[in-house]
């Protein structure tokens, strides 16, 4: 058996845990870019960190489409190495790097035609759209490179080669750690960019992790090269990615759809729950990085097993990790439970603001474990080739549960009201999909 097959043998847990503590690195490193931009932006003003507010649903939402892409590699590719099939499996990855660059010069385009009209349907008032469109230019010009990372992460994730995917997240990780004062505030005789400088600097990052990623892959024993396209049967090759990525695209775009819709509510009580909310959303994708570590790494371990016909293995490892999502959810929430307004003083000095970052914090959290559930199980689902099955429950989640009870509360329940719709959307979307992944891995 291939090397490269090495998570279809070994202790379950122990891949788990070597799959997923690098990709907690990685994934820390790239909720830290967040956290940095509302950090630099922060001291520009309060216009400003309620333009970012509008503009991070959006930007995340998008990465998720690059995500999409990545899932789609990551599956078709893992379940080729499981069945032994190395030559498919270089097919399939260097034709998927190239239809990843493909769309994100699409998505780039678009982003830049759009952004106006787009945001204005959010609700962004008109004093901030120049603001907004000020850093949705060189983020739209930056869309190619992230798509072709992601591609590249791909190829690195079906082969289990964690370290590696993070060593690249740490790598554009430190570079906007480096730029962002740079060129948001100025400094070393490069101009103050405002705005605009967290939106290079995210750009010029992902530069940095497509060159080192690219070199990693090269190293693996799926290495680039194109001329393998040649000999894949193209259509069916980028069918095969397509079918995973477009449903797991729009999956992981489902729920900042649902945060850019929850904005707009929001926008009526005012922006200061605009801004508690948004600075509140930067804290908790930074917490719950464990939890999108796991689902990044069940994929490679439940893909490779399930190729490789040994199903009791993918079923112990999606088990084992909703176990834990369950464990650390519950105590991640008791811990930002009693610590809301702390946390919230290191965004931003306005009593309004804490008050309602706190407020989110304490309802929302109770259901990051629902979150973690349903997360790992559309990653296992996603790895089987059954990403429309994760389609529909992050569907379900959004628009059935949170939008609904967010819309029909407001009136009542003001800001909270919007938090209570997302906390019920986890805890239920979160059982829901833990049921329904656990019945399909259960299936031949």
């Amino acid at each position: 058996m291939s090397e490269a097959a090495r998570l279809t043998r070994g202790s379950i847990r122990g891949h788990l845990v070597t799959q997923t503590l690098p990709m907690v690195v990685a994934s820390a490193a790239l909720m830290s870019v967040g956290l940095v931009d509302a950090y630099f932006v922060g001291q520009l003003g309060s216009d400003e960190l309620a333009a970012m507010s509008f503009i991070f649903p959006v930007t995340i939402a998008l990465a998720s489409l690059g995500v999409g892409v990545m899932v789609g590699v990551n599956s078709v590719v893992s379940r080729a190495i499981g069945a032994g099939d190395m030559e498919r499996a270089a097919r399939q990855a260097n034709v998927g790097i190239v239809f990843a660059l493909a769309l994100g010069t699409l998505m780039g385009l678009a982003l830049w035609l759009l952004a106006g009209p787009l945001f204005r349907l959010l609700q962004a008032p008109p004093d901030l759209l120049p603001l907004i469109e000020r850093y949705m230019g060189p983020f739209a010009l930056g869309m190619p490179v992230l798509l072709l990372q992601m591609g590249l992460n791909g190829v690195l994730r079906a082969q289990g080669e964690a370290k590696r995917t993070s060593a690249v997240a740490v790598t554009y990780a430190a570079a906007n750690w480096v730029l962002d004062p740079l060129l948001i505030t100025g400094g070393l005789g490069l101009p103050a960019l405002g705005i605009a400088g967290a939106a290079w600097a995210t750009t010029i990052g992902y530069l940095c992790a497509v060159l080192l990623a690219a070199w990693l892959v090269h190293g693996t024993h799926l290495p680039l090269d194109p001329t393998l396209i040649r000999r894949a049967r193209l259509g069916n090759a980028v069918r095969d990615i397509a079918g995973v990525a477009a449903p797991a695209s729009f999956s992981n775009a489902i729920n900042p759809i649902g945060l850019s819709v929850l904005t707009a509510l929001l926008a009526s009580q005012g922006q200061e729950a605009v801004a508690g909310f948004g600075a509140a959303g930067r804290l908790q994708s930074f917490a719950i990085v464990p939890l999108l570590a796991l689902s990044a790494s069940i994929g490679a371990i439940v893909g490779q097993n399930w190729g490789a016909g040994q199903f009791e293995r993918a079923r112990r490892a999606f088990l084992q990790a909703g176990a834990f999502c369950v464990v650390y959810g519950l105590t991640l929430a008791a811990v930002l439970f009693a610590a809301g307004n702390w946390f919230a003083g290191f965004f931003t000095d306005d009593p309004r603001v804490i008050a309602e970052f706190a407020r989110y914090i304490r309802i929302a959290a109770w259901g990051y474990a629902g979150f973690g559930l349903l997360i790992v199980a559309n990653g296992a689902l996603n790895a089987v080739g059954k990403a429309n099955w994760s389609l529909g429950q992050s569907f379900a989640r959004v628009f059935l549960i949170m939008l609904p009870a967010a819309w029909v509360l407001r009136p009542l329940w003001g800001s909270a009201a919007i938090y209570t719709g997302e906390l019920a959307a986890n805890l239920i979307g979160g059982a829901l999909a833990a049921f329904i992944a656990w019945r399909m891995l259960s299936r031949r």
